[in-house]
């Protein structure tokens, strides 16, 4: 489980089993990671990690709470639906699709990425 703080709120992520979650894994055990967020088109909020991860891309659509590897250095969270090629990292489990919408709000974010305790 990966938390994610956005705007005072800790979003819970349950991360998939693969190769780009367990990388992602490895960078949170060396402490909180802060990425940057930027809105794309109304359906995602998307940043650099800075670096490449390693990518399991298949053709997918999105729905709200899915949290995505593109491009094999981004992460994205889905608040509406979206079809490409894409790794899955995780999904929400703690927030609703609107709940979801009104944490994320409008414009740019700040994340700060952790894994949870039980990891």
């Amino acid at each position: 489980m990966m938390n994610m703080e956005v705007n005072g709120t800790t979003i819970q992520v349950k991360l998939y089993e693969n190769s780009s979650a367990e990388a992602v894994k490895e960078l949170l055990k060396k402490g909180p990671f802060t990425i940057e967020m930027k809105d794309y088109a109304h359906m995602e909020k998307f940043g650099s990690f800075g670096m490449q991860v390693p990518t399991n891309d298949e053709t997918i659509t999105t729905e709200a709470g899915d949290v995505i590897l593109s491009e094999g250095n981004l992460l994205v969270i889905y608040y509406a639906p979206n079809t490409w090629n894409f790794t899955r990292l995780g999904k929400i489990r703690n927030l609703s699709e609107t709940e979801l919408k009104q944490v994320l709000g409008k414009g740019s974010i700040t994340a700060v990425l952790t894994l949870a305790d039980d990891e």
